[in-house]
């Protein structure tokens, strides 16, 4: 988990309207937690290696896939054994990364009312590209216009890349963007790229655990957010 960042908060949400919103994946926008929970046990079994919790699992996630399994195998793991275990588990999340996954509730109402509303809709994610292609194709294909995964010339949040590149692609500035996620590393990409933050309490954190990672600003349901933008 990263480390807390209390000692730079973020400040409280100005009061302004928004026109554009830039979205977390994973405990934000979806519940991916359970296939994510399954695809790693499946490949630490194959590996004769001890099983996670699902606990276990959600303070592990945030980061990407492969921060999840080297997280989750044991220390002092080999990297050939790393290697593998990884590969086990994207074999494995590819066939069944739909069986438990859904969105949120309230999460598609909240996106066709931004969309009403021609609010820019982006989302930005430590998944892999094809796994957010994916979802996108699924779960957003009407309501989200960009969608930014992990690939090769982009760093990973909490690096603002993602979010650049997202802005870049919605054609708009920063001032008119507010961003949305759920975890420590949500509020580090914000803090990091210049970006107001909401954080939702639905997600993988507990108001508790997003509290001591900085952050000021939350939700309970998705349709508060929708006073932060332009009617």
């Amino acid at each position: 988990m990263v480390k807390s960042t209390a000692c730079h908060n973020p400040s409280p949400l100005p009061d302004v309207k928004y026109s554009a919103a830039i979205f977390d994946l994973d405990g934000t926008l979806t519940y991916t937690l359970e296939d994510l929970w399954v695809s790693t046990n499946h490949a630490l079994s194959l590996m004769g290696l001890p099983r996670r919790s699902l606990q276990e699992v959600r303070l592990f996630v945030g980061n990407g896939v492969g921060r999840l399994i080297r997280r989750a195998m044991p220390d002092g793991t080999s990297q050939e054994d790393y290697e593998r275990c990884l590969s086990l588990f994207k074999d494995h999340y590819v066939r069944h990364c739909f069986d438990h996954t859904r969105l949120y509730d309230g999460v598609d109402e909240l996106l066709l009312a931004l969309r009403e509303r021609g609010v820019a809709v982006a989302i930005v994610s430590n998944k892999l590209q094809a796994g957010v292609d994916e979802l996108w194709r699924k779960f957003f294909s009407l309501t989200v216009s960009v969608a930014v995964g992990e690939h090769d010339g982009l760093s990973r949040k909490p690096a603002p890349d993602m979010v650049d590149e997202a802005i870049r692609r919605l054609g708009v500035s920063k001032a008119e963007c507010l961003y949305v996620g759920d975890s420590e590393v949500d509020i580090l990409t914000a803090l990091g790229a210049s970006l107001p933050c909401v954080s939702v309490l639905w997600g993988f954190r507990t108001r508790e655990e997003l509290e001591q990672a900085g952050a000021t600003t939350f939700i309970s349901r998705p349709d508060e957010l929708l006073g932060y933008f332009t009617d």
